[in-house]
């Protein structure tokens, strides 16, 4: 057996069941803001576009994907971070969604040995992905100080001199929190100083609560730079969140040509195609972008109503994009025990997203809301947790 796979921690979610393992909760509905799984209707026109290609069911696909993808890609890619050019046939590979590509990346990319630097608290695709890749991570803890960006300044330049490749995550999971386009800048100029590639999880990027202000990207800075061909930059982008198609597993990979050409040849054998109703289904959705403002629009009404009744009762700062609270209550998997217990409703403990580094665990005192469920049910849920909290 693989020996690094030995160094992989239990998922989140496992670590929750054990958490509520042998808890009475009280007798009221569940609810559920521990998983980030949206529950917003998928589009009727998408599952139109999947039924009308079920025939395609018969054919393999090709892992590069359709022409008729890469291109509307390109085309939303350009339209939405205002790009001059994105190369459909070489800057731009559908994938199965952002958790496979995001694992998959570091197995292309890195070599045993170097490092993977990546943000504290963090999606665990990403150290899972570099211990299986044999490298080790570093994390760059995240705090209220910073406004819960990482605080890349902290970083030694030995970590930076060993490093092959930055995760990002902006909007951040589980934060909220956005790197602006100074941030971005600063980092595309330590890539290229010490020759490591940007792998940035923009796959909140749609959910942001500002209509006239939507969150930068990684290629729009370095648009803004004079660097079309995206060197040693790479963007991941999904449908699951945007519009509310986690189960089609659908996604892709935009940037630099010569990293996604390697990428390519390690996806061809790694047999991850992406079948060809989804890639149709795929298409659709990318062109329309009024089920994403409706999208919007029905998470700007939730967080308004649960912001409005939480106010007072818990530390917490409104996210700029995003679905989820990162509320800081104390011992986060205290609170988590005791408001499944008494309030029956579940949420996650920062410290499952979090590792110890430089000597704190910087999600130990918070948890995460996922503010998926209906309105009703996260009005219910505010309701709970102000009566839980009071």
């Amino acid at each position: 057996m693989n020996p690094n796979l030995d160094k992989l921690q239990p998922y989140p979610f496992a670590k929750l069941a054990s958490l509520k393992q042998g808890l009475v909760p009280a007798d009221k509905p569940h609810i559920a803001l521990s998983i980030g799984e949206p529950k917003h209707p998928a589009p009727a026109f998408v599952r139109e576009a999947l039924v009308d290609n079920l025939d395609q069911l018969a054919a393999y696909p090709a892992t590069r994907g359709l022409d008729i993808l890469r291109q509307t890609i390109s085309d939303w890619l350009c339209s939405r971070f205002g790009l001059g050019e994105v190369c459909a046939e070489s800057q731009v590979l559908p994938v199965n969604g952002t958790r496979e590509a995001l694992f998959a990346f570091a197995q292309a990319v890195v070599s045993p040995g170097s490092r993977v630097v990546m943000p504290n608290p963090f999606y665990q695709i990403y150290e899972g992905a570099a211990l299986l890749a044999g490298a080790t991570p570093y994390f760059v803890n995240c705090s209220a100080a910073e406004g819960f960006r990482p605080d890349f300044a902290a970083v030694p330049e030995a970590v930076w001199q060993d490093c092959e490749l930055l995760y990002l995550c902006t909007p951040g999971n589980p934060t909220g929190a956005l790197l602006g386009m100074d941030d971005l800048r600063d980092l595309i100029g330590l890539a290229d100083r010490y020759d490591f590639t940007i792998a940035s999880d923009e796959c909140y990027s749609e959910l942001y609560f500002d209509e006239d202000a939507p969150p930068p990207g990684l290629l729009q800075a370095c648009r803004e730079m004079g660097r079309d061909d995206y060197r040693r930059c790479v963007v991941f982008h999904s449908l699951s969140k945007r519009s509310n198609l986690p189960g089609l597993r659908s996604g892709f990979v935009a940037g630099d040509a010569q990293v996604l050409e390697k990428f390519l040849l390690y996806r061809t054998y790694h047999g991850c195609a992406m079948p060809l109703p989804s890639q149709h289904a795929s298409v659709a959705a990318w062109r329309d972008e009024e089920h994403v403002r409706e999208n919007r629009a029905l998470y700007r009404d939730k967080f308004s109503a649960v912001l409005d009744i939480l106010d007072g009762c818990l530390d917490l700062t409104v996210p700029p994009a995003g679905f989820y609270l990162w509320p800081r209550v104390g011992d986060g998997e205290q609170f988590a025990r005791e408001l499944f217990e008494q309030q029956n409703i579940t949420v996650l403990p920062g410290s499952f997203l979090a590792r110890d580094a430089a000597g704190i665990n910087p999600g130990r005192e918070y948890v995460r809301m996922a503010l998926v469920a209906t309105l009703g049910e996260c009005i219910e849920a505010a309701h709970r947790i102000r009566s839980f909290c009071t």
